[in-house]
């Protein structure tokens, strides 16, 4: 399709929104990071004939269909699969300090007995409140913690392919994150690895009742057994590329690729998600990080939203909620919103409201920060965002760019 109103990305032509929430049929689901290119085809949000998106009958399935209690026990058999009697950790938790890492170690070990080793991937730019989060955690909630910062050149590099090529300014720091926790397990000799909260939510492809594991499927959920690593994408650049181009080696690169699979399904590494045992709420995992590890929330509300206590580590971090926006239609605001009417926080008519006041604002105090993390001028920058506009989301008036379709 061409014209005004061609829909670029792989993205749907006609814009629907959830009748129940307010996310719309033009949120991705779940992608291959390694595949990812710029004219890569996207699976996005399902719409029901009753205008019901899947990720609100997903938790109607949650609501309705789960017995937690039942959950609960199968978490204590598998923790006690694996509980170790010597002093050595039996189980690790990736995370920032941030609310939902925070809850899951804290539960692990203070409720269910566990001893976690905590593993955090550095941010790109520390924010003041995330590296007091990540000390608070480790001091006031009392954890052992490896932290891993990444060759600055090496990250700064793929941040800015990756938004040149996707704008998708997080895209690195996504594959480290996912990448360091499993090749800590290995390191370190640990069978057990738990995340907070299960990504069944919110409309992913991973139903809420699946577990992480191993996989030879490219389509599938997991970690592959067998990989060719020439054959992935960094930043929207195959590899052999970059390594040709910016004269880098695959040791510069390997921090950002997976786990070899193979010994993974040898060691019999387990990967699990609290919120598959135990309902997971976000506000309500807020409220516990800041009784039990000393989590503080923004003393401002994040810009593009109206909330204070999510992603709060780095200065990036409102560049990836606004660089989505542009892409999809959808700020950091209607995310916020969403899982807010999923738990009953606020009505459907509530969140509209916020999106429509603070979706796409533009995150401006760590901006001249972030131009000089990425090399560019804003000129470039702006230059950069506006090839990614669809038409059929965008368009200009009185020289401003303005969504065709917003949330009612």
């Amino acid at each position: 399709m061409s014209g005004e109103n061609a829909a670029q990305w792989g993205l749907p032509c006609e814009v629907t929104f959830c009748r129940r929430c307010v996310l719309s049929n033009q949120k991705p689901l779940s992608v291959n990071e390694y595949e990812h290119r710029p004219d890569s085809r996207k699976d996005t949000l399902p719409i029901d004939a009753e205008g019901i998106c899947l990720a609100c009958r997903q938790m109607d399935k949650v609501n309705r269909e789960i017995d937690w209690a039942q959950r609960e026990k199968e978490l204590l058999v598998l923790l006690d699969r694996y509980r170790r009697r010597d002093g050595g950790y039996d189980v690790l938790v990736p995370g920032s300090g941030g609310k939902d890492s925070g809850m899951a170690a804290h539960l692990l070990k203070y409720k269910y007995g566990m001893n976690p080793l905590t593993v955090t991937w550095a941010p790109h730019l520390y924010t003041e409140i995330g590296w007091k989060n990540l000390q608070n955690w480790i001091h006031v909630g009392g954890f052992d913690n490896c932290l891993f910062t990444p060759n600055g050149r090496v990250h700064r590099l793929l941040t800015r392919l990756a938004f040149e090529n996707l704008l998708h300014p997080f895209q690195p720091f996504i594959l480290g994150q996912k990448t360091f926790a499993p090749k800590m397990a290995l390191k370190h000799g640990i069978k057990l690895v738990f995340y907070g909260e299960s990504p069944g939510q919110y409309g992913q492809r991973v139903p809420v009742d699946r577990q992480s594991g191993f996989t030879d499927s490219d389509d599938a959920p997991g970690f592959r057994l067998r990989y060719d690593a020439t054959r992935f994408h960094l930043g929207g650049v195959p590899i052999e590329h970059i390594l040709a181009e910016h004269k880098l080696s695959m040791a510069d690169l390997a921090t950002y690729l997976p786990a070899d699979g193979k010994a993974l399904a040898e060691a019999k590494l387990e990967f699990h998600f609290l919120g598959y045992y135990i309902k997971w709420i976000p506000q309500e995992a807020y409220y516990y990080a800041v009784e039990h590890t000393g989590f503080q929330a923004n003393p401002e509300r994040s810009e593009g939203t109206y909330s204070k206590y999510s992603s709060l580590d780095d200065k990036i971090d409102g560049f990836n909620y606004w660089t989505a926006f542009v892409k999809f239609g959808l700020g950091r605001a209607t995310y916020d919103a969403c899982q807010e009417i999923h738990h009953g926080h606020i009505t459907r008519e509530e969140g509209v409201a916020l999106v429509r006041r603070f979706d796409g604002e533009f995150p401006r105090k760590y901006f001249a920060e972030i131009l000089d993390y990425l090399g560019l001028t804003k000129d470039r920058f702006f230059q950069i965002v506006d090839r990614f506009r669809s038409p059929h989301l965008w368009e200009q008036q009185a020289g401003e760019w303005r969504l065709k379709h917003q949330v009612l």
